[in-house]
C-alpha cells in the first residue's frame, strides 16, 4: 500500500505539470482512498511513514498543493489572483489544524489523572465523555477537515472555476473552527475534571471510606494480564475489603470483569499514599521493575504468589526473598526454595494450594467405549531465555501432533500458550504450521453421525448473554477519563451473574461442537481449565499446566526437548515424576493412548494422586480457606509491626480503636499485647501473639497454612 500511495503521489504530480485534469483527479482520489486503507488495516505503515517524515500533515499539504499547481497551470495565464481565496482559505485550515492539535494538548493534560478507578463511584471528580476522536486524532482530523477542500480543489480543476474551491475551502474553515471551539470550551474550569490535589484528596477520601486490608498488586506489559486476572476470583473471596492496584494506565482496560475496586497509581508519589491508609497485606502475582517501589511502604506486608508454579527457574526467582512471604501451592514448592537456594528462608514459605483449581473436575473414568478420546495439547512458549527445552512446539510439535491425528478416534483440542512466537520466530512459524495440520485433518474427517446436543443460536444467545455482562461499558475511542465515568459502582450481583453466565457458556460450547471436530482453542473462553474438564489427556510441557492439571487426576504426558535421558529430566523436574514422556518423535503417542482408554494399563495413577499431594498440599482445609488463614496471619503480622509507628502518629492519622476487627474478622485490635488471643497460621517469629482460639476458630477449625517442613 505504500507503494500505491507512493505512485498516486507521482500520477498527481504529473497530472497537475502536464496538466491532465483526468490523471490529477484519478491520482488523488486513489491516494485518498489508500490513506483509508493504511488508517484502517496498516496502522504500522503510518508509524513508517512517519518515521521517515512523511506523516499525515506532510501527505496532505503535498495532496492539496499538486491541487493547487494543476489549477494554476490549467487555462490562461494570471489565474494567480481568482485563486488567491481558495488559497488564503487552505492556509487558514491548516492553520486551525495545528491550533486544534496544541489545544487538544491541553485538554488531553487536564484529563490525565493521577489516579484512574474501576467499580469505585468518581463521579464527584466531573468526569465528562472525552472529545470526538477527530478532535483527537491529527490523522483523523485532517482527513476529515482537508475532504472539502480537497474535492472543492479538484471540482475546481474540472470547471476552470474558483468558486467550488472557495467553497470547500470555507467549509473546512468552518468546521475547524467550531472543532476550535468546542476543545476550548473544554478548558474553562467549570468543564475540567478536577485537578490533581482535588483527586488525591478524593483518593485519601475513598480509601478512608472503604478502608481496604488487601490489595492484588500487579504491574506488567500489554500481554501479561493473565497474570493478574487469574487471581481476581480468589481475591473476592478473601476475608477483609480487597482491593487491585495497578501501576500502568493501559492495565486498567485490560483487568477482566470484576466487581472488585480497581485502583491504579501511575506515578511512586501517589502509590505513596497507601501508607497512611488501613491496607496491610498486598498480594503480588508476578515481578516486575515496579515492586521495589511498594516494598518500601513500612505499613504493609507483602506475598509473592507468582501465576502458576512449575519446575521452570522463574518458579523459584531470587527476587522472592524481598518479600515478607512467599505463598506456595504445596510441599513441592516449598523444597524447590530450598534446593534453588535463592535466599527464601523456609519459615516465610506458607503453603495455601491452588485455590483457582475449585473449578477443575476430577476424573469420572475413561473414555466411553465408541467415544472419541479428547486430547488437550497445551504446549507453553520459548520463554524469554528462549531455552529450546522451555517449549515443544518447534522441535516436537508438528511431530505429536500427527501422531495424535494418526488415530481416528481421537479429537484433538490445541491450546498453544498466547506468547508464542514472541522470542523465536520459529516458534511462531511452528505454531502456524501445527494449526493448518489440524485444520487440514478436520477437513479431511467424516462428518460426524451424532449431532452435538445444542444449537449454534443457543451458544450465541449464551455468549451474547456473557458479553453483555463483562462489557466494558464504553464507547470505541473512549479515554480514561470517560472509562472512570462508565465503569463506575457494578450494579449488585454482577459477579454472580457473569459466574453462571460462564458456566452456561462453557457448557453450551462444548455440547454445541461437533463431536469428530479437532479444535484450536485461542482466546479468553472457553479457558484452560474448562478444556482441563473436557479433556481425557493433557500433553504439554514443563509449566505450571501440568501442576494444575494434576487437580484432575486425569493421565499426563510432557515432552522431553531438552536434550537429557528421561532419568535425568524426571529427576531434574519433579512434575514429571507421574507423567508419560514423550520424546520428540512422538513415538510414544499409541501406548500413552491405550492407558488412558483403559485405565487397569495405567500403571501411573497412583504416582500422579501421590503427586498431586506433593504439589497442592491436601484437599482439606480448602485451598481457599488455607489462603484465608495465611492473609490473618500476615495480617496481624504488619499490625504488630506497624503498632509503634501507628501510636506515633495517631494525631496525624486518627483510626477507630476497633478498626481491625471491623476490617478483618478474626484479628484482634491489638497484637502482641499479652493475653490478647492469636491466629490461626500467624508468623512465630514475629512477635504477635503466640496462643490460639481466635473468632475464626468459633466457627469450625481452620488449619493453619504449613510453615515447617514437607510432612513425613
Amino acid at each position: 500500500m505504500a507503494a500505491v500511495l507512493a505512485g498516486a503521489f507521482v500520477a498527481q504530480a504529473a497530472g497537475a505539470l502536464l496538466p491532465d485534469v483526468p490523471l490529477l483527479l484519478a491520482a488523488t482520489a486513489v491516494s485518498l482512498a489508500v490513506e483509508g486503507v493504511l488508517y484502517r488495516w496498516q496502522p504500522g505503515m503510518l508509524s513508517l511513514l512517519a518515521t521517515s517524515h512523511a506523516d499525515v500533515t506532510v501527505r496532505h499539504v503535498l495532496r492539496d498543493l499538486l491541487l493547487v499547481v494543476g489549477l494554476l497551470r490549467l487555462g490562461e495565464h494570471g489565474r494567480e489572483q481568482q485563486f488567491g481565496w481558495p488559497v488564503a482559505g487552505l492556509l487558514a485550515c491548516y492553520a486551525l489544524h495545528c491550533a486544534i492539535q496544541a489545544v487538544s494538548v491541553l485538554v488531553r493534560r487536564t484529563r490525565t489523572l493521577p489516579v484512574l478507578t474501576r467499580n469505585i463511584d468518581a463521579s464527584a471528580l466531573r468526569l465528562s465523555p472525552a472529545p470526538a476522536a477527530p478532535l483527537r486524532r491529527p490523522g483523523h482530523r485532517l482527513l476529515l477537515l482537508g475532504l472539502p477542500t480537497t474535492a472543492g480543489l479538484a471540482t475546481a480543476a474540472v470547471t476552470g472555476e474558483a468558486l467550488p474551491a472557495a467553497a470547500g475551502t470555507a467549509v473546512s474553515v468552518a468546521l475547524a473552527a467550531a472543532g476550535l471551539g468546542a476543545l476550548l470550551v473544554r478548558l474553562l474550569p467549570s468543564r475540567r475534571p478536577a485537578g490533581e490535589q482535588e483527586v488525591l484528596d478524593w483518593f485519601d477520601a475513598w480509601l478512608a471510606d472503604y478502608r481496604p486490608t488487601v490489595g492484588l498488586y500487579f504491574s506488567g506489559g500489554v500481554s501479561s494480564a493473565y497474570q493478574a486476572n487469574m487471581w481476581l476470583e480468589t481475591m473476592s473471596r478473601l476475608e477483609g475489603r480487597p482491593v487491585v492496584i495497578l501501576r500502568e494506565r493501559f492495565m486498567v482496560a485490560r483487568i477482566a470483569a470484576t466487581d472488585l475496586p480497581v485502583v491504579c497509581l501511575p506515578k511512586v508519589s501517589t502509590l505513596m499514599r497507601l501508607e497512611h491508609s488501613t491496607l496491610r497485606v498486598l498480594i503480588h502475582p508476578s515481578n516486575s521493575g515496579k515492586t521495589s517501589q511498594v516494598l518500601r511502604i513500612p505499613t504493609i506486608k507483602h506475598a509473592f504468589v507468582n501465576h502458576g508454579e512449575s519446575d521452570k527457574l522463574s518458579s523459584c526467582n531470587p527476587y522472592a526473598k524481598a518479600y515478607d512471604e512467599v505463598w506456595v501451592a504445596g510441599p513441592q514448592a516449598r523444597e524447590r526454595y530450598a534446593r534453588a537456594a535463592v535466599g527464601v528462608e523456609d519459615k516465610d514459605v506458607v503453603e495455601i494450594g491452588r485455590p483457582q483449581l475449585d473449578s477443575v473436575r476430577p476424573r469420572s473414568g475413561p473414555p466411553a467405549a465408541g467415544a472419541r478420546t479428547t486430547v488437550l495439547y497445551a504446549p507453553t512458549w520459548e520463554g524469554w531465555d528462549g531455552h529450546p527445552g522451555n517449549t515443544s512446539v518447534v522441535a516436537a510439535g508438528e511431530n505429536l501432533v500427527r501422531a495424535l491425528l494418526a488415530d481416528p478416534a481421537v479429537r484433538l483440542l490445541y491450546k498453544p500458550h498466547p506468547l508464542t512466537g514472541s522470542v523465536q520466530p520459529a516458534a511462531g512459524s511452528a505454531d502456524r504450521r501445527i494449526r493448518e495440520l489440524i485444520r487440514a485433518a478436520s477437513r479431511e474427517r467424516p462428518a460426524a453421525s451424532a449431532q452435538p446436543a445444542r444449537s449454534a443460536p443457543e451458544l450465541e444467545r449464551l455468549t451474547a448473554e456473557l458479553d453483555r455482562l463483562t462489557a466494558a461499558g464504553v464507547r470505541e475511542g473512549a479515554d480514561q477519563v470517560e472509562r472512570m465515568l462508565a465503569q463506575s459502582a457494578p450494579p449488585p450481583g454482577r459477579a454472580e451473574a457473569v459466574a453462571r453466565a460462564t458456566a452456561a457458556w462453557e457448557e453450551a460450547y462444548w455440547a454445541s461442537l461437533p463431536v469428530d471436530e479437532h479444535q484450536i482453542v485461542t482466546g479468553v473462553r472457553p479457558a484452560l481449565y474448562s478444556c482441563f474438564n473436557a479433556a481425557d489427556l493433557l500433553i504439554s510441557d514443563v509449566s505450571s499446566v501440568i501442576s494444575d492439571f494434576l487437580a484432575s487426576g486425569k493421565p499426563y504426558a510432557v515432552a522431553n526437548t531438552s536434550g537429557l535421558s528421561e532419568e535425568a529430566f524426571r529427576a531434574g523436574f519433579p512434575t514429571v515424576a507421574a507423567a508419560t514422556v514423550l520424546t520428540p518423535d512422538a513415538g510414544g503417542v499409541p501406548a500413552l493412548l491405550e492407558t488412558v482408554r483403559h485405565p487397569e494399563k495405567d500403571e501411573l495413577a497412583d504416582a500422579r494422586a501421590e503427586l498431586k499431594l506433593r504439589l497442592m498440599g491436601p484437599d482439606e482445609p480448602t485451598s481457599q480457606e488455607r489462603c484465608n488463614a495465611a492473609l490473618r496471619g500476615l495480617y496481624a503480622a504488619a499490625l504488630h509491626r506497624g503498632a509503634h509507628g501507628e501510636q506515633a502518629g495517631a494525631q496525624r492519622h486518627p483510626r477507630p480503636r476497633r478498626l481491625t476487627e471491623d476490617l478483618l474478622p478474626g484479628v484482634p485490635g491489638q497484637p502482641g499485647v499479652p493475653g490478647q488471643p492469636g491466629l490461626p497460621g500467624q508468623r512465630r517469629d514475629s512477635g504477635a501473639g503466640a496462643g490460639t482460639g481466635t473468632a475464626a476458630d468459633a466457627e469450625g477449625p481452620v488449619t493453619p497454612p504449613s510453615r515447617s517442613g514437607p510432612p513425613v
